[in-house]
Parts: structure tokens; C-alpha cells; sequence
């Protein structure tokens, strides 16, 4: 049964599979041990600036185009709503039951599974929508003060706390910050000075941003600065 899940023909599928355990099982021992992989996979995904102010909406498929077909295509994925590493694991899950669902069929229509690279394809093509789907359905799980159309833009100059990982420049970790309207965000933070990390609990002052949810900031030291 192994053997035949690593066929040419379905490998890519079943490594889709893999990664995607592995992902998860990454997540939890992260989780357990303070880390944030979640942070590490964010590093590796283009980012889109994808802003709060743009037109991306959750009941319908309107995206504004003007940052170029990628922005587009990340934005119809609801990235920068719903989280990088989640969004990997889900498109992960649904190309690789994709992918065995196009070569079933292949099998049962012509008698043999498609080669591997034409077999892909579909496979991608068939992934994307329940990958959307999915993340619609989590952004809504969401709390709704995590979702409510605020510039990020705004939370520059405002005071975060880490909640996840140590942020070390070129390594963000996950920190809670509150806009001026008193609802809670989950961005990530890294250093603004080469030397400097941050633990988890440390609380920060936001200096810039880098990307839709990635932002750099100094260690807060002015008590009367509120969150």
C-alpha cells in the first residue's frame, strides 16, 4: 500500500500529505516548546500587501487587482486574515486529495493514472476553491474583533505584547496588540535594532511595517504607553 502511494504517479500527492503532517506536528511541538513556526513559514511565503483598507471581501469574490495578479490571487486566499501557515496546510491538504481524486478518475476513464507533471495541474486548479472555502470558513471562526476593517497602518506607534516565539531580527514572533478602537490583532514583530530580541511577554512599541501583518518595533519602556 506504501509502495504504491510513492508511484511517480502519486507521489507529489502523498508528499503534499506528508509535509502537511509534518507541518502540524511542527506547530504543536512549536507550541509546546514556545517556539513559532508559524513565524519561520511566514518568512518563506511572498507576502502581498495586502491592507485592511483593500477591497477583499469575505461574501463575495471582489479583489482589488491593483497590486497585480499575485496580490490578487493572495487576497482571494484571504492571506492577511487568515493565517500564512494555515492557509499552507489547508491548500497542502486539498491539492494532495486532489490529486488522488484526478488520478482515480484517470484510472477509472482510461485505465491508467496521468503522468505525475500533467496529473498536477488539475490538481492545483481543483485545490484552490475548497482552499478558499476553508479559509473563509476560519476567518469568520475568527473572533470578530480580529476581523474588523482597520488600517494596519494604525497600529504603528501602538504597544504589543509577544504571545508566541522569540523575535530576533529576520525571525518575527507572533504579538497582541489592541487598535484605538480597543479590538485585538495578532501580527508579527521583529526587532528594529540588529541586536535586540524579544521574549515571549515582551512588550513592544510598533515603529514600521514590512508587510500586510509583519512589523518591526522597539522594546517599550514608557509605562504610560497603553496598548
Amino acid at each position: 500500500m506504501f509502495d504504491a502511494l510513492l508511484a511517480p504517479a502519486l507521489a507529489p500527492f502523498t508528499v503534499a500529505l506528508g509535509v502537511m503532517f509534518l507541518i502540524a506536528l511542527a506547530e504543536v511541538l512549536g507550541t509546546i516548546l514556545g517556539l513559532s513556526p508559524a513565524g519561520l513559514v511566514d518568512q518563506l511565503v511572498p507576502h502581498a500587501d495586502v491592507d485592511a483598507d483593500a477591497d477583499v471581501s469575505l461574501g463575495n469574490d471582489s479583489v482589488d487587482a491593483s497590486g497585480g495578479w499575485m496580490s490578487g490571487l493572495l487576497g482571494w486566499l484571504c492571506v492577511g486574515r487568515v493565517p500564512v501557515l494555515v492557509l499552507f496546510v489547508a491548500l497542502l491538504t486539498c491539492f494532495g486529495l486532489a490529486g488522488f481524486v484526478v488520478q482515480s478518475s484517470a484510472r477509472s476513464l482510461v485505465g491508467g493514472h496521468l503522468p505525475a507533471l500533467v496529473a498536477v495541474v488539475p490538481a492545483l486548479m481543483l485545490a484552490l476553491p475548497p482552499t478558499r472555502w476553508l479559509a473563509l470558513g476560519l476567518a469568520r471562526l475568527i473572533p470578530k474583533e480580529e476581523t474588523d476593517a482597520v488600517s494596519t497602518r494604525t497600529f504603528i506607534g501602538r504597544v504589543a505584547t509577544i504571545t508566541r516565539g522569540v523575535a530576533s531580527p529576520g525571525t518575527p514572533a507572533e504579538a497582541r496588540l489592541r487598535d484605538a478602537t480597543g479590538h485585538t490583532h495578532y501580527v508579527l514583530v521583529e526587532p528594529d535594532e540588529p541586536d535586540a530580541r524579544f521574549e515571549q511577554g515582551t512588550e513592544v512599541l510598533i515603529t514600521s511595517q514590512t508587510s500586510a501583518s509583519r512589523f518591526k518595533a522597539i522594546r517599550s519602556t514608557n509605562a504610560f504607553l497603553t496598548h
